[in-house]
């Protein structure tokens, strides 16, 4: 059985070149090649083994990633890799680690918000990791309520030191990755406190950790949060807490790009404009965008290839059962999946852009486009990451009961990704954000400033508050065209409807911000909701627009595309219906072409997840093999597990013994 592609006639039904779809799904040649090269150097590394994750106890796991992370760092400084290979090496080790914050949010932190010679001074250390650094914003009572946080950092002139304080046990820092156990350094979120007045939330460089012993620094209390959900997972990471008792700091170690303290203790705002902070949160949140398509992809290889391998029931006269993946009800859930993490990708590839464009526009100081680019990256990331971690879910349930196995690879794989519905932005809340965006721009429709970007249909709201869906045939729902308007008339006929509700009350800002208004927040939400589905749809569109692939990867991802859209529209049925977007009759009709898509990528569904180029090492799941060879390889699995050491399991003379050779006697009432 070793060696034998069981997914090789599956593999030969392909209607396109999977190579080129490969690069299209990578971005360019450049970006394949750094991939896939990367990809096999971690693979056939014995270091970077990861199948034993679930069987170490939570030492020996935390243990084991220091050892990946230090053995990571040695190769990229012994094969002199670039920046961008670096990333994708740290990527494909798939093991989340204390590197993640340091790089992720420590770097880019001091790069957007310190000075230039704090930017000489740190980001000197931190890229060669002589320090170690975290980002402390989240407190034990405040998460997505940056303004509410409690940790103080009150200027004191006497001495030039910013006196570091958690007056609350809810003050302490709570769930920074890195912190528990590695980080020397931490960026702190603290109120800014100068001659008796408090100037709101800033970042501080705090050492954390002597760089001699690494034991915490004096009035320094610093752990490890505790075991998190799954077996290896997220437990591979210190998260931890952190409270300071009155710890001083000098003053030049306030990140001070936005604003400074003066040695007089005057507090000062810098000429550099405060939305340039801005910028970080875009660029983190578009990657959060970008890892979606990752994990999402990841779970849709394994099921889809699993759905091939798997045969169940329709066997005539005790032939061969029938392909799990031929069974309609099974690629009705598979297949939306799979053009989600395509669609996902290529938003992803947009905000990528976005991000480049609005960074280049903060340094010309023109910031007209940031409130919209904030609104978009914020929607974007809870859209793709309820998304995903749903579709994770789903994906294990279509393994039906070897999906539950840890070495499907899923479960863990789902109890990795799960908090991004969370971090850095609570879902909701950041699609609240979304809706207070929408609603300034519905408001300021008659007054003659053009709405830009993502919004821009709006301006053509008269036209989309009246027209009508023209589809009359199936076929009408694979122009682009049609889908966009629809998309764009369901929008916008959600936010102009949330807008009239919203002008029935005086304090309409309130309302947006308070949790009282219960009903009008469920209706805020889902047309933040709508406007986002609608700029997914819009920039697949536009990547088929793009000059990609050849003529059957072009075909592929046309399918896809529009699997996506017509997905989306049966799922919020009820809002294209209610705000007469379309009709029942075109709604009917989006169906039927939806299970014609369905039919046409059946013959491609292994292709299209193998131009995703991973590895049997990064999937780690024996469901999800390239070779399709499951049975055998679940047999091996099992047999690895500890309690099969031994025939006979410990405790058995204890426990079980005594119970089987008990006498029996019946009670006497």
């Amino acid at each position: 059985m070793e060696g034998i592609d069981h997914l090789a006639d599956e593999r030969n039904k392909a209607e396109f070149d999977v190579d080129e779809m490969k690069i299209v799904w990578a971005g360019s040649r450049h970006a394949f090649e750094v991939s896939d090269r990367i990809a096999r150097l971690v693979a056939t590394d014995p270091v970077f083994e990861k199948s034993d994750r679930a069987r170490l106890s939570r030492k020996e796991l935390f243990k084991s990633t220091l050892k990946k992370c230090a053995h990571a760092w040695k190769r990229i400084i012994e094969l002199r890799l670039t920046e961008e290979e670096a990333g994708r090496l740290r990527f494909f080790v798939d093991q989340p680690a204390f590197v993640d914050l340091h790089w992720g949010m420590f770097v880019p932190a001091i790069k957007g918000q310190g000075t230039e010679e704090q930017q000489e001074k740190w980001l000197s250390l931190a890229n060669k990791m002589q320090i170690i650094g975290c980002y402390a914003q989240t407190e034990l009572g405040h998460g997505s309520n940056v303004q509410g946080l409690e940790t103080t950092a009150t200027f004191d002139p006497k001495t030039d030191e910013f006196v570091i304080h958690s007056p609350t046990q809810t003050s302490s820092k709570w769930w920074p990755g890195g912190l528990g156990k590695v980080s020397t350094h931490a960026v702190v979120y603290a109120r800014l406190i100068t001659d008796g007045k408090d100037y709101g939330v800033h970042g501080f460089i705090v050492q954390l950790r002597s760089l001699e012993d690494h034991s915490p620094l004096p009035n320094i209390i610093v752990g490890d949060i505790g075991t998190k959900m799954g077996n290896g997972a997220y437990n591979s990471m210190d998260n931890g807490f952190l409270m300071f008792d009155q710890v001083r700091i000098p003053r030049n170690q306030m990140l001070m790009r936005l604003a400074k303290v003066t040695r007089e203790g005057k507090y000062v705002p810098s000429d550099v404009p405060k939305q340039l902070m801005y910028g970080t949160m875009v660029y983190v949140r578009q990657t959060i965008v970008a890892d979606a398509s990752n994990a999402l992809s990841r779970a849709v290889c394994i099921a889809t290839r699993y759905s091939a391998v798997r045969r169940q029931f329709g066997a005539q006269n005790g032939g061969i059962e029938t392909q799990v993946i031929d069974y309609k009800t099974q690629q009705n859930r598979l297949f939306p999946l799979l053009a989600s993490a395509y669609a996902f990708r290529f938003v992803g590839e947009w905000l990528k852009w976005l991000y480049t464009d609005v960074t280049a526009r903060l340094q010309a100081s023109d910031f007209s486009t940031l409130p919209e680019a904030h609104a978009c990256t914020a929607g974007l990331k809870s859209l793709t990451t309820t998304a995903t971690a749903d579709g994770i879910e789903e994906c294990r349930k279509l393994c039906g009961g070897h999906g539950y196995l840890w070495c499907s690879g899923l479960p863990e794989l789902f109890a990795v990704y799960v908090p991004a519905c969370t971090y850095e932005g609570d879902n909701i809340v950041l699609q609240l954000q979304v809706a207070r965006f929408l609603m300034k721009t519905v408001s300021q429709l008659g007054s003659g400033k053009a709405p830009v970007g993502t919004t821009a249909y709006m301006a053509r709201a008269q036209h989309l508050l009246q027209c009508r869906s023209g589809v009359q045939k199936a076929e009408d729902w694979l122009n682009p065209a049609v889908v966009v308007e629809a998309f764009e008339a369901r929008a916008l006929r959600m936010a102009v409807a949330c807008a009239k509700n919203l002008s029935k009350f005086e304090n309409q800002e309130q309302v947006l911000i308070s949790t009282g208004f219960s009903e009008l927040l469920a209706e805020l939400v889902e047309a933040a909701i709508a406007h986002c589905q609608l700029i997914v749809v819009s920039k697949f569109i536009a990547k088929l627009e793009q000059d990609i692939g050849g003529k059957g990867v072009k075909k592929q991802l046309n399918n896809l595309c529009y699997i996506y859209a017509l997905h989306i529209l049966h799922k919020h049925l009820g809002d294209f219906l209610s705000t007469n977007s379309i009709t029942p009759k075109q709604a009917s009709l989006a169906n039927d072409q939806l299970r014609s898509l369905y039919s046409q990528v059946r013959p491609n569904a292994v292709a299209l997840v193998d131009a995703f180029n991973y590895t049997d090492h990064y999937l780690n799941s024996v469901l999800g093999r390239y070779d399709g060879n499951v049975y055998p390889k679940l047999f091996e699995e099992a047999w690895k597990d500890p309690l099969n050491d031994s025939v006979v399991p410990d405790g058995y003379q204890e426990y079980i013994r005594p119970l089987i050779k008990q006498q029996l006697r019946t009670a006497r009432l």
